[in-house]
């Protein structure tokens, strides 16, 4: 017997890229015009037209220079999402044709509901910020309260015109200070007025 050749296989149809994503929940339209349209009614515009083919979870619309133009529809479910997208493609929406794709990633809302969700790591593109000695003491104490604060903390000198008491605290307890008398003896003598009770 001859060796058998390899089966042939369909050239792709359409955009190879798009074929290249796998169907997700969450569906990439573009060729949205924003100049038009701000963006909270833009998002209620796209809900309300992707919500006729099923339960949209998020509509994410941004206006930046990055996202212009763009936005991510997420279904509950692949098949909504794949009944939508192919319902709605080439569909005329505020005057221009959309362009509708699955996107290439899980959405964070469909990570955090299924619980696995993790935060964007900050080091990239982030600068490093120097901290100075005085914001590492400030933001690296203790919390007030704890015994690590109450340790770390020395009493404060007292003021050079305060005269020096001959008491100590008692059980390193705050003591009050004594009262300073006032050399007007005579107006300790005064009895205090009566109310007649006669308010009118």
């Amino acid at each position: 017997m001859a060796p058998s050749a390899p089966p042939k296989t369909a050239a792709p149809v359409g955009n190879a890229k798009a074929q290249a994503v796998v169907p997700n929940q969450t569906l990439y339209v573009t060729n949205i015009p924003s100049a038009k349209i701000t963006k909270p009614d833009l998002r209620t515009a796209l809900y309300l037209l992707f919500s006729t083919y099923g339960a949209v979870l998020d509509v994410v619309a941004l206006k930046t220079m990055k996202m212009r133009g763009q936005a991510h529809i997420v279904y509950r479910d692949i098949q909504t999402a794949t009944q939508a997208m192919r319902a709605l493609q080439g569909f005329e929406f505020l005057g221009l044709e959309l362009k509708i794709q699955y996107a290439k990633s899980k959405s964070h809302f469909i990570s955090k509901l299924d619980g696995t969700f993790k935060l964007p790591s900050t080091t990239q593109g982030a600068a490093e910020v120097a901290v100075t000695e005085l914001q590492a003491s400030i933001f690296n104490a203790p919390a007030p309260g704890s015994k690590a604060a109450e340790t770390k903390t020395a009493p404060a000198p007292a003021p050079a015109t305060q005269e020096k008491r001959s008491a100590s605290p008692v059980d390193g307890r705050a003591q009050k200070r004594a009262r300073e008398e006032e050399s007007e003896a005579s107006d300790s003598d005064v009895a205090m007025e009566e109310d007649s009770g006669d308010d009118e």
